[in-house]
């Protein structure tokens, strides 16, 4: 590959491609390439451009090095990749809107009279045949009142208003069409699935393996709480999986051995061992693209409302057509009023905006299921956050492990970690990392493991029964005692620390002490969340009223709730919504699961449980909260770009009609300022909502 270096800091490097063109296949093709590069981080390419900006973290030469030996051809880039990118899609439409307009403007500049109006007669068959299509329905809608314009334009020879209508709203279905598509798109791609690694099963034991290590008839075992990653057939176990988002499905479906699982399904409860079937799947991109499309989800209640209040204002268009003409006996200001109807924009600006601001959330690495969710930010007054790996950092590390029992830490901690490896909690991570840092191996010694939601875990190592969890499952629910002249030493723990209890036989064994640090920006984004709007910021935890506090009087929430259960989360929600408040739940645990679904607007982070990012409506892919802000300001913005363009919309079109029908502009003019408002509203809404320095 030649290149030329047009400007590189460390660590990021903008280079151009001297061929003269590039394909959106090419430019898949080596950004493809370049991502598979353990040393890249980041590409995006230009391809209209040429320029190619790649950010990584190895040597300069390194990149250099690569950049040299890549040639087309040098990979195989996989279908479900290709289909997830934008780029043919939006050459595509960029070639459509080009077309039309060449055409429109050529057909005028080239074409003799009787041939422009022959087509433009041909060319209206389409609106007047849906028109007379809508009307023998029964229904009194949108292309009633097109065809009906286009329609008696030609009657009276008015090509040039007649071609100018067609022209103005076939760009306006192109554009409408292409940002659909692409928000659709875009969503559909951060919605696939981001598996890692896998556990397969190998004999009698298991191994964690890159997923792309995963053969056709391999077994692997997904444990509750985590995605399935592969379509597959269950050979062992018994789960309650959630398949919402492939099959609208809303309550989870059992399955047992011989039952078929599909990858982007999540294993609410149980376990399951399934043989694999698919492998390259795993993305299941046209699933997701379909799920959205068809998904009522996608439209918030004012976007319904703009679609169903467009349909019945067509009925008073023209009945004003008719009105205007019994009244002034004048053709030309009747045909003003039917020039004009507040339906085309209505319909046009409102489903844009939704979208474009899904996209423009997108492009700040947050997730948004639907447009209802972002109307929803928007009006809510209550926001809940959980605590752990939420407020505070996603990677709580171990700070001392405190024996009880007399066993060695390194050995406590190598037992807990064989118990934690298998679920995914910032807690279980913890001790799983620090099992890593202190070079500690160790077999898969234990029994089958049992996972009580929020509690904790229990499973059989060398014929001994061992739990580890909260001090309310080991001391409560297990009846675990403290080993006889060692409760000085319990009272004595760092109070400052989460603790995670295990006990063996039921007698203490030891306790592993987390330190759990405050998100630094927990405090600036609550406050921002405050002047954004939110009257109420609750905390909730299942940690202890002494470490909860802390972290409430650090953080500035208006109040906290300790040592909760699931359901207790849950109920919080359900009050306050009970009480006339839309409520925001934040969380990253399959604990915050109950309460995340009871939401208004369901809140993951996006490197908590798989099922919490699943039942979430909106996923925060960044490592810190202020993704959070980037959406309340977002959503507030989208209220009032709806609201104004309503406003917008209804004075602009009446003051058309008026000046119609008092005749100080003719039918044509009156056309054409109608439709060039609804394409620059309809422009004007795929603008970003919020700027950068708002977001400062």
């Amino acid at each position: 590959m030649k290149f030329t270096i047009k400007h590189e800091i460390r660590g990021r490097i903008r280079i151009h491609n001297c061929q003269k063109t590039m394909s959106a296949d090419q430019a898949d093709e080596l950004q493809y390439y370049l991502i598979t590069k353990d040393f890249v981080t980041s590409v995006k390419i230009y391809d209209r451009t040429n320029d190619i900006v790649i950010c990584y973290d190895a040597s300069r030469s390194e990149i250099l090095t690569a950049l040299k030996e890549f040639y087309h051809g040098i990979i195989t880039v996989p279908d479900n990749y290709q289909e997830s990118q934008s780029r043919q899609l939006n050459q595509t439409y960029q070639e459509k809107l080009i077309s039309k307009v060449l055409f429109h403007y050529g057909n005028k500049l080239l074409f003799p009279y009787p041939l422009r109006a022959g087509i433009t007669v041909i060319k209206s068959l389409k609106y007047i045949y849906e028109g007379i299509h809508t009307l023998a329905q029964g229904k009194i809608e949108v292309p009633v009142l097109d065809g009906t314009a286009i329609g008696v334009s030609i009657i009276r020879r008015d090509i040039n208003t007649a071609s100018s209508i067609m022209f103005l709203l076939g760009i306006g279905e192109i554009l409408e069409e292409w940002t659909h598509k692409k928000s659709v798109d875009d969503l559909a791609k951060s919605m696939s699935l981001n598996i890692d690694k896998v556990w397969k099963v190998e004999e009698d034991h298991e191994i964690l393996v890159p997923s792309n290590e995963i053969d056709a008839n391999d077994i692997v075992h997904i444990q509750m709480g985590n995605m399935i990653p592969f379509d597959g057939v269950v050979v062992d176990g018994e789960a309650m999986v959630n398949q919402a988002s492939l099959t609208g499905e809303s309550t989870p479906v059992r399955k047992i051995p011989d039952g078929y699982v599909y990858a982007g399904t999540v294993v609410e409860e149980g376990d399951l061992k399934v043989c694999v079937k698919e492998v390259n799947g795993s993305s299941k991109f046209d699933k997701i693209v379909t799920m959205i499309e068809e998904s009522e989800k996608l439209k918030s209640s004012l976007e319904s409302k703009a679609e169903h209040l467009a349909d019945r204002l067509v009925p008073y268009t023209l009945a004003g057509t008719a009105l205007t003409y019994l009244f002034t006996r004048n053709v030309t200001k009747a045909l003003s009023v039917l020039m004009v109807d507040f339906s085309c924009a209505l319909k046009l600006a409102m489903p844009i905006s939704v979208l474009s601001a899904i996209k423009e959330a997108n492009d700040h690495q947050i997730v948004v299921k639907g447009g209802k969710y972002l109307e929803a930010m928007a009006e809510a007054e209550t926001i809940v956050f959980d605590k752990t790996g939420t407020l505070t950092k996603a990677e709580p590390t171990v700070l001392d492990i405190v024996s009880f029992n007399g066993m060695k830490c390194k050995e406590l901690l190598r037992i807990a970690a064989c118990l934690e490896e298998h679920f995914p909690h910032s807690m279980a991570k913890a001790v799983v990392q620090a099992a890593v840092d202190r070079n500690l191996v160790h077999e898969e010694l234990h029994s089958e493991v049992e996972y009580i939601v929020a509690h904790g875990i229990s499973s059989m190592i060398e014929n001994k029964k061992v739990v580890i969890g909260s001090y309310h499952f080991v001391f409560e629910d297990e009846q675990c005692t403290i080993p006889e002249g060692k409760e000085e030493l319990f009272e004595k723990l760092p109070e400052e620390c989460s603790h995670l209890y295990m006990a063996i036989e039921g007698k203490l064994a030891g306790v592993i002490c987390i330190e759990d640090p405050l998100r630094e920006e927990a405090k600036d984004v609550i406050k921002a969340l405050k002047a954004a709007g939110i009257k109420k910021v609750v905390m909730m935890t299942g940690d202890s009223d002494r470490t909860a506090k802390v972290i409430a009087a650090k953080v500035g929430v208006d109040e906290y709730h300790a040592e909760v259960l699931p359901e207790d989360k849950a109920a919080f929600v359900e009050k306050e919504k009970a009480e006339g408040r839309k409520v925001i739940m934040i969380g990253d645990g399959i604990n915050d699961s109950p309460a995340l679904s009871a939401s208004n607007v369901g809140i993951a982070i996006s490197d908590g449980a798989q099922i919490a990012r699943e039942i979430a409506d909106v996923t925060i892919e960044g490592d810190h909260l202020h993704g959070l802000v980037t959406l309340k300001h977002i959503s507030n913005h989208l209220m009032r770009r709806i609201h104004n363009n309503y406003r917008f919309i209804v004075g602009f079109n009446a003051g058309l009609i008026g000046a119609g029908v008092l005749g100080f502009i003719q039918p044509t003019t009156s056309a054409v300022l109608h439709n060039t408002s609804t394409l620059c509203i309809g422009l004007r809404s795929m603008k970003n909502l919020v700027s950068e320095e708002e977001l400062q």
